[in-house]
């Protein structure tokens, strides 16, 4: 009876055993597959992050208020992306490494619904929520290849990052104000828009066509921190791309300014008088920065630069006459040349 009472604790005991293996393998699994799951979704997940709220703040900091302007001067660029300055935009083509140039960027967040695009109307840009643009009217209208997925009841379109066409954007429209707030005695450059334009082949030869603008406040949380090479000579990324336009790195023709009648420069100059009215335009700006500041006669500077010049040569002939060593008057008497004895002469005699 002992022995089968010992028989009947051992299976139990076993039988516990097992059940809680097997238990502890139940829960180490589901924490196993959930980490693989989890870094498999972060591999294929391409979409940029949401923006943090220091990241907002920050962005908010950094924002120009030109409200309070006293003058101001409207620009528009034609930046072309194929020009060594302005390269750097432009390269790489396709994304290498997980590093992509401005217009895939640009892509992806209005792909995703992060960045706000508004429709290119000709002559005027026009930032409000009646002028948001169909994003998939623009990749129809541009055919360009993409997936539907429905995310929250809403379909969104997905871009694959080869679809995307960075190597067809090869010029920007930047729009630039050239302000001067009075209250805080600045004068500085903000950039307020840009519009990527797209080059394809169409029975005509190739074509250029405005894809949508954005506003660059918009754009800057997310283009903050992405570093770019600006030099063939020296490869390190030390500049972002809000650095770039920031500094005004980059080079653009003006081909318009705001003006009453709103038209561009070729519409009232002759074609080969564009390069003259752009470097006029580009020295009034110049010139109203030279003006803000008071600056001295310069005859009276010359004049004043003289006179202390001869001051200056006068004091110091008087201390090199004072602080010169004391001449004595006293002749050093020379020493007398000693006289020679007289000589004898002998003369033979006869």
């Amino acid at each position: 009876m002992k022995r089968i009472y010992f028989i009947l604790v051992l299976a139990v005991c076993a039988l516990l055993a097992s059940s809680a293996a097997q238990a502890q393998d139940n829960r180490r699994t589901p924490q196993v597959r959930r980490g693989a799951d989890r870094n498999r979704e972060r591999n294929d997940d391409k979409s940029l992050p949401e923006l943090t709220v220091r990241a907002q703040q920050m962005n908010e900091m950094m924002t120009q208020d030109i409200g309070n302007s006293r003058w101001m001067r409207i620009i528009y660029r034609d930046l072309n992306l194929l020009d060594e300055k302005n390269a750097p935009l432009y390269y790489p083509t396709a994304p290498v490494n997980g590093v992509s140039n401005l217009c895939a960027t640009i892509f992806r967040l209005v792909s995703e619904g992060k960045l706000p695009a508004f429709e290119y109307v000709d002559g005027y840009e026009i930032f409000d929520d009646a002028h948001l643009i169909d994003f998939k009217e623009v990749l129809d209208r541009f055919e360009i290849m993409y997936e539907t997925r429905t995310v929250n009841n809403q379909p969104q379109y997905v871009v694959n990052d080869s679809d995307i066409p960075s190597l067809e954007v090869k010029s920007l429209y930047a729009k630039e104000a050239w302000f001067f707030d009075q209250n805080n005695s600045v004068y500085d450059v903000k950039l307020l828009a840009i519009c990527p334009f797209i080059y394809l082949n169409r029975d005509f030869g190739e074509q250029r066509s405005p894809m949508f603008w954005i506003r660059y406040e918009d754009l800057r949380p997310y283009v903050m921190n992405t570093y770019i090479m600006t030099s063939n000579i020296n490869n390190a990324k030390t500049f972002t791309i809000d650095d770039y336009f920031r500094l005004r790195m980059f080079d653009g023709e003006i081909f318009k300014t705001e003006n009453l009648l709103n038209i561009p420069l070729n519409a009232y100059v002759p074609e080969d008088s564009i390069q003259f009215e752009q470097d006029r335009i580009e020295k009034e700006l110049i010139d109203f920065k030279e003006s803000l500041w008071f600056k001295p006669d310069t005859t009276q500077l010359l004049a004043t630069d003289k006179k202390t010049k001869k001051a200056n040569a006068r004091a110091q002939k008087k201390a090199a006459k004072e602080n010169a060593p004391k001449q004595t008057n006293e002749k050093q008497s020379k020493p007398k040349a000693e006289k020679s004895a007289p000589t004898r002469s002998i003369r033979r005699g006869r």
